[in-house]
């Protein structure tokens, strides 16, 4: 005798229909999010179109334009443009202004850096870990230079500087010690500091604030932990402070680098001029000696070029050697 099963309620026979059917409105959601998405990313575009095509006339179209004059020999005024392909290239291999240039800039580049990252550094430990009375009026006096005017620094340094009655040399007298003194902006051994002095004077505030802001977001608590333990301040620096603010200390290396070499073309153009005889002379200051004084227009942008790749290579090589695992708290 056989029997036939009569499918239960909830049996896959019996609920095979109402399971495998979507519940009402699933299809219209599912067709809304994609519609919803193209909305949002056409919102996104529209919203970045007009800073977008700011960049590519100011930004791309000038740089494209600097490559593209770089391969022709014109005066910047004449209509007559010659093509001359690498030539200006070879011609700066032959140039020693050229090549002193791009020595100095080099030597400025690794001091400035260099005394402007360890004091900044030394100072945003000093104000956030010390009990200092004034602290506040102290970061002030050191951020000040950084709202100047680079020109009115270089007039400043320029009075600092004087042969006769500046300041240095007449400190030096004060001390009795003339055979200090120094034509300090004249004197081919010693100008190219000088310039650094002043780069450094108008950085270090700046970056010592950034400094200060990561240091300030360590919590106490690692430090507390770490004095338990026996570690001194020096210890707790290197050991706990600056792997902590060091991805902080990676882009701040990398953008100083970028604006040191705009900064030093100002100095340079305000305080001495390139001179005396080209000792004080950096890369930006000689391309635009060349471009808008010699009438070399073609080869100062082959400058600009070399400028450029520069830049970009010495950023990405600090940015490669100073790769880290980061870490967190």
């Amino acid at each position: 005798m056989t029997t036939s099963a009569t499918p239960r309620p909830g049996s896959m026979d019996g609920t095979s229909k109402s399971a495998s059917a979507p519940p009402a409105g699933s299809s219209r959601r599912g067709t809304r999010a994609p519609a919803r998405r193209r909305a949002d990313t056409r919102f996104v575009l529209v919203c970045l179109l007009p800073a977008l095509v700011l960049f590519a006339v100011f930004m791309i179209v000038p740089t494209m334009n600097v490559f593209r004059m770089s391969l022709y020999t014109w005066s910047g005024f004449s209509p007559d443009m010659r093509f001359v392909g690498l030539d200006n290239f070879r011609a700066l291999l032959d140039d020693q202004q050229f090549v002193r240039a791009f020595q100095n800039t080099v030597a400025l580049l690794v001091v400035v850096t260099a005394v402007t990252t360890v004091m900044g550094l030394f100072l945003a430990a000093v104000m956030t870990r010390q009990r200092l009375r004034g602290r506040n009026l102290y970061r002030f006096v050191l951020y000040i230079p950084n709202v100047l005017s680079v020109v009115v620094i270089a007039a400043i340094f320029s009075a600092v500087y004087d042969q006769e009655n500046g300041l240095l040399n007449g400190t030096l007298r004060l001390l009795s010690l003339d055979g200090l003194q120094q034509v300090w902006l004249g004197n081919q051994k010693v100008v190219l500091y000088s310039v650094a002095v002043a780069m450094v004077w108008q950085s270090l505030g700046y970056y010592m604030v950034l400094y200060m802001s990561s240091m300030a977001s360590i919590p106490e608590e690692l430090y507390e932990a770490s004095a338990l333990d026996g570690a001194s301040p020096a210890r707790q620096f290197f050991a706990l402070t600056l792997p902590l603010i060091w991805e902080n200390l990676r882009t701040t290396l990398t953008f100083f680098i970028m604006s040191a070499v705009n900064l030093s073309f100002v100095l340079v153009r305000a305080m001495t001029g390139g001179g005396p005889d080209g000792s004080s002379e950096v890369l930006l200051s000689y391309m635009y000696k060349q471009a808008y004084t010699n009438s070399s227009y073609g080869y100062g942008m082959a400058i600009g070029v070399v400028i450029f790749a520069f830049s970009f290579l010495v950023s990405l090589l600090v940015s490669r050697a100073t790769r880290r695992e980061p870490l967190q708290y």
